[in-house]
């Protein structure tokens, strides 16, 4: 297997002829050095928006490509995005180019999906779209009568939205920040104390169409009956503004990233560990490289999974919050088991994303979340890009991702034993709950990962969707983005606020990025 090439030396179309840096940095000088630890997708937003806005940035990352868990798998002729695959809210991403310079439709190809995708349950199909009235037309035939609460969805949750969605924009770095004006009014369209599954009860009657909204939890790696309600926000966005695919995939979002970053003016070291922070009097002076080299810094932005930054990239004994031993006493996520596979064959007939539900989800989310359990009674989703998307396999081929929810490492699964059998259950469950029949006779290309394989790539407990979304690990009580723990130091991704999926990720790095430029009034 090979990865995608670097992106060191592309160029692209900038929005507007001038290259005008916003705020007060006069001269080469004067210009703030921010070092970024990680070219993920938080890391990449911060870099492409400081940079444009004058500040010297260099961004270290591990790997030969930049992406992270938004990175691309290249095997032959057949292409698979690491990880994120549905790209919602769209309007973020929008404006995170935005603040770079650049429009995204001059950089990447999008298109909308109808239907979004495709639910697939032991007795029934629904295929998920946000034209309403087919939605309705969706329900109606296959849950008579309960058609009618879409409507009061969208009629409460327009509302609850409107006050909510501001409040994930905002960082909450200190205990008077958590509580503005604009959180206060939030405050009553919380649902506290009800998980999602609940709370999609006052719309809906019958468990399997409030699953229809609320399996959307996995994005969080948690179960609809944990996840808090707060996160009905999720269906809401699908529905309110729809799902798009990027062609050639969403890693492509990644490298334009890069690009943008680099024609601004940042510079990606590639391949290129750090080995520490540069920490002195509880301050973030830079990093250490793994060569032992140091690389000096104004501020510093740690764009790593949280856990695992704490526990290796961070000198013993300084952090007292995230210590070892406090940070064994968080939730965190469920993993996921991933299966990558180019085959000889096109499948016409299944969507460009499809989830099939366990026939007993709820002992399915049990088993993951709870018990810890390797069930063989499994959820997993599909996404057959091919039928959108010729860029990711040649012609008459595809290019299949299987993700299937798994508990993390600590449940002490003993995968080098487990994959194969894994593997066959899951290609045993695709034949026999899906029209794509068996799949070996077609592959030509293969790669699994596991929980443990996730967690040797430093995704601490292989928690693949990082610190679990919890009320009491969320907005204040996350990691902040300005970290608590040392000075000069800023935190991106899904470990901190406000939390896991590319949107929130890449808000993440616009939070960073602008406390940062408040700091030197540029911003």
């Amino acid at each position: 297997m090979r990865l995608a090439p670097g992106v060191r030396g592309a160029h692209v179309q900038q929005a507007g002829k001038s290259r005008k840096r916003s705020g007060t940095l006069k001269s080469q000088n004067e210009r703030k050095k921010i070092v970024i630890v990680g070219a993920g997708p938080g890391g990449l937003t911060a870099a492409m928006v400081l940079a444009r806005r004058g500040f010297q940035v260099e961004v270290f990352e591990k790997a030969p490509v930049v992406g992270g868990r938004n990175a691309e798998i290249v095997m032959g002729d057949f292409r698979f995005d690491v990880g994120p695959t549905f790209l919602m809210m769209k309007f973020v991403l929008d404006k995170a180019f935005e603040e770079a310079g650049v429009h995204s439709e001059d950089v990447l190809r999008f298109k909308r999906l109808d239907p979004m995708y495709r639910l697939i349950f032991p007795d029934f199909t629904v295929d998920v779209t946000e034209d309403r009235e087919r939605m309705r037309q969706q329900i109606a035939r296959v849950f008579p009568g309960e058609e009618n609460g879409l409507d009061r969805f969208f009629a409460r949750e327009t509302e609850r939205f409107k006050h909510i969605y501001g409040c994930l924009e905002k960082d909450y770095s200190t205990i008077r920040q958590f509580f503005t004006l604009d959180f206060l009014k939030a405050i009553p369209h919380i649902p506290f104390g009800r998980s999602i599954f609940d709370y999609l009860g006052r719309y809906f009657g019958p468990e399997k169409l409030r699953l229809c909204f609320t399996f959307q939890s996995k994005y969080l790696g948690m179960s609809p009956w944990e996840c808090p309600g707060l996160f009905v926000i999720l269906p809401y966005v699908e529905h309110a503004f729809g799902i798009f695919h990027v062609q050639g995939g969403l890693s492509e979002i990644s490298k334009a990233m890069a690009r943008v970053a680099e024609q601004n003016g940042a510079v990606l070291h590639l391949s290129t560990p750090v080995k520490q922070l540069l920490v002195e009097k509880r301050s973030v002076q830079g990093v250490v490289l793994e060569d032992g080299s140091s690389v000096r810094a104004d501020e510093t932005i740690l764009n790593a999974d949280f856990a695992h930054a704490m526990r290796t990239l961070i000198p013993e004994g300084v952090l007292r919050k995230y210590t070892p031993a406090k940070l064994e006493k968080k939730q965190f996520s469920c993993s996921t088991f991933m299966l990558y596979l180019g085959l000889s064959k096109t499948f016409p007939e299944m969507p460009h994303h499809s989830i099939v539900f366990a026939r007993d989800y709820h002992k399915n989310t049990e088993d993951i979340f709870e018990t810890l359990d390797l069930s063989d009674d499994i959820s997993f989703y599909i996404r057959n890009a091919s039928v959108t998307d010729p860029d990711i396999a040649p012609v008459g081929k595809s290019a299949l991702y299987i993700l299937v929810p798994v508990p993390n490492t600590m449940s002490g699964t003993d995968w080098a034993s487990e994959m194969m059998r894994f593997r066959e259950m899951v290609l045993d469950q695709i034949a026999a709950r899906t029209a794509m029949g068996d799949l070996r006779p077609y592959i030509e290309a293969e790669r699994i990962i596991t929980p443990a394989d996730w967690e040797h790539s430093g995704v601490f407990h292989g928690a693949t969707f990082n610190l679990a979304h919890t009320m009491t690990q969320m907005l204040y009580f996350r990691p902040h983005n300005k970290f608590e723990e040392l000075d000069n130091c800023y935190l991106v991704g899904g470990g901190t606020h406000p939390g896991s999926g590319l949107p929130t990720i890449y808000q993440s790095g616009m939070i960073a990025a602008n406390l940062i430029g408040r700091k030197y009034q540029t911003a």
